[in-house]
């Protein structure tokens, strides 16, 4: 499950509201001359309400009345939206079979004549049940020739839309995939997606409706260029595209010049630590807000130092006129300095409040694969601090919102203008031919793989996802994520899901005394070879955990007994021998970070869309962690 970046897309209004902005500046410089005239007089007042309301909601740090006026205007343009799309997605739910077939018969109509759509005979379907009957089920292999031909400059393959982006998804259950990104799936992001969570988010939380900076850990992606000058790599934006999105966050422009993650990961805490303003903590995951508070915690010594002498370290590999810039916005900071120094030497159980007393919430997805890291965080650096995974989106697209910020559970809303989604049920997954239900026809409780039709030439596509219905809002699915079907345990035909296996750790790691889990991952015994003993498949499991240095046999031996006990088929293969027991190793601290970094260069994935592979595919990246093993 991958996520776009969540105020990225604010560019959109922000480049809207631009003109509104220097107007309002112009008039404030024209009030002394306005105030004779009767015209004058309304300027006065209504420029007077709104710097009422303004300064009500101001709590920056060093802030220009500019970077201000512009982040007031875009908030309140991006709220009036975001309630008119919360008030249609409302509607949308009413009548979501009619909603679902005009969306499906409009992309079929939008892309009749295209290569595949003619292929396909799209301006002959009429409905979906003729489009379900004509129209394979699909999966990447169906689309690689196709998309092959757009990188080299072919145009209407299987959009009629202009290619933006070769996207490439994270490869977390898999090679890397290359899909499509358009202005519709950019738009739709936007509008369904943004929009409405912006509103769920300031009505579940009303201190974020204020003028506080966010700080967003986000790393410049790179890109590399199609046969056809068409960008490949991640789909996601940097907010130093624009001078308006800088006012939202604390990490300057030049900033984003750095291509080193590390080095770029510093100056986002650097410039966080320096405003004790900050309202809200962003990334698109967990893992990454997890790692950065990891890193302050090795590094806030220096970082300390820094704001006291108003330098940037010269550890950091700077290009000079990017260094130059970023000391340019440093001045010695003494009184910021020994606060944080008490901050930091009197622990880092919740040190998140104590650093930004107004720091109202925490935005990033922390379902899935980022479960674990959202409840460290919660328990630990952020103790006290609310969360909100405010999508269900991945490289194809939207598929779902959360309008339940404080909903521990995290449950999505279908889009229904978004996708078009079909169901295939888990029970039929191996099926060749298996039928599929309609968003209408699903049963509450049950479990679904997601079948998508997108703006961007996925027809009948499945995405590989399982997701739970867990009710209805009004006649829509409600979903919870359950578990990606190549990330499954499966040496004997158990079909152990991540979930399932994480909720046995947990349970394990809690009769383990002094543990706390960082971070983990599994390989089935068949990718290890010779490395492994013991010729009964079995799991491999890498563990990383804080408070111990070593698990004795029995300690091991208590997460095989865990997963038995959750799971009725993996005790019976035990029971017969057809199983192995698994084989737990302790692996050094640090040893997942550094496998991320290789995982990422081998898929070219960003680190914003980076997903920690919870079962390990490829031989090499089980045999770096052997390697790390400690106990």
């Amino acid at each position: 499950m991958a996520v776009a970046s969540f105020r990225a897309a604010v560019l959109f209004f922000l480049v809207v509201t631009s003109v509104l902005v220097a107007v309002l500046i112009q008039t404030e410089a024209m009030l002394p001359r306005l105030a004779v005239t009767s015209v004058g007089v309304f300027s006065l007042v209504g420029m007077a309400l709104v710097w009422k309301d303004l300064r009500s909601k101001v709590r920056g740090h060093g802030r220009t009345s500019s970077s201000l006026l512009g982040q007031y205007v875009a908030m309140k343009a991006v709220g009036w939206l975001g309630r008119r799309q919360r008030a249609k997605l409302e509607g949308d739910t009413v009548d979501v079979r009619k909603v679902q077939e005009d969306t499906l018969i409009g992309r079929l109509r939008k892309n009749q004549q295209t290569t595949y759509g003619k292929q396909f005979d799209f301006s002959s379907i009429k409905d979906s049940a003729t489009f379900r009957a004509r129209h394979p089920i699909t999966t990447y292999e169906h689309y690689r020739e196709l998309i092959g031909r757009v990188a080299v400059g072919e145009e209407k393959v299987i959009t009629a839309e202009k290619v933006l982006i070769l996207a490439m998804t994270s490869g977390t259950s898999g090679p890397s995939a290359m899909l499509l990104s358009t202005r519709d799936t950019n738009a739709e992001f936007f509008l369904q997606g943004v929009a409405v969570c912006l509103d769920a988010m300031r009505q579940a939380f009303p201190a974020t409706d204020s003028l506080q900076r966010t700080t967003k850990f986000f790393y410049t992606p790179t890109f590399r260029q199609s046969e056809a000058g068409i960008p490949i790599g991640p789909n996601s934006s940097t907010p130093a595209s624009s001078r308006h999105m800088l006012n939202l966050y604390t990490t300057p422009a030049p900033a984003f010049q750095v291509p080193s993650e590390k080095d770029t990961l510093y100056l986002h805490l650097l410039f966080a630590l320096k405003d004790p303003s900050v309202g809200t903590l962003e990334s698109n995951f967990a893992s990454t807000v997890f790692y950065a508070f990891s890193a302050l915690q090795e590094r806030w010594q220096e970082l300390v130092e820094d704001i006291e002498r108003g330098k940037v370290s010269a550890a950091l590999n700077l290009e000079p006129d990017v260094r130059l810039k970023l000391e340019a916005l440093m001045k010695p900071d003494p009184k910021r300095a020994s606060e944080l120094r008490a901050h930091f030497e009197a622990g880092f159980q919740g040190i998140a409040k104590r650093l930004w007393p107004d720091l109202h919430l925490v935005l990033a997805v922390d379902s899935g694969s980022n479960q674990i890291y959202g409840e460290m965080l919660r328990a630990n650096y952020c103790l006290g601090i609310p969360f909100y995974s405010p999508f269900y989106a991945a490289t194809e697209g939207l598929i779902g919102v959360n309008l339940w910020p404080e909903d521990p559970r995290r449950r999505y809303l279908l889009c229904p203008r978004s996708m078009f989604c079909e169901f295939l049920p888990e029970s039929s997954l191996e099926e060749e031919s298996p039928p599929t239900l309609l968003m209408e026809e699903v049963k509450e409780g049950h479990n679904y793989e997601l079948v998508i039709t997108n703006a961007a030439g996925l027809f009948r596509y499945r995405i590989g996802d399982i997701v739970k219905v867990a009710g209805f809002h009004n006649r829509c699915p409600i979903v919870e994520f359950q578990y990606r079907r190549g990330q499954m345990l499966n040496v004997r035909g158990e079909k152990v899901s991540e979930a399932l296996f994480l909720n046995a750790l947990k349970k394990a790691v809690t009769q383990w005394p002094g543990a706390q889990l960082v971070d983990y991952c599994c390989a089935e015994s068949g990718i290890l070879g010779d490395s492994t003993g013991g010729s009964d498949p079995h799991y491999q499991v890498f563990i990383e955990l804080k408070g111990v240095r070593n698990l004795t046999e029995e300690q091991r031996y208590k997460l095989d007994v865990c997963l038995q006990q959750a799971s009725a088929v993996y005790r019976s293969y035990r029971m017969k021998g057809s199983i192995g027991p698994m084989r737990v190793q302790l692996v050094a601290h640090g040893a997942f970070s550094e496998l991320c970094k290789q995982m990422m260069s081998f898929s070219n994935t960003s680190p914003n869309t980076f997903k920690m592979h919870r079962v390990l595919r490829r031989k090499e990246y089980a045999d770096f962690l052997l390697g790390k093993t400690v106990s």
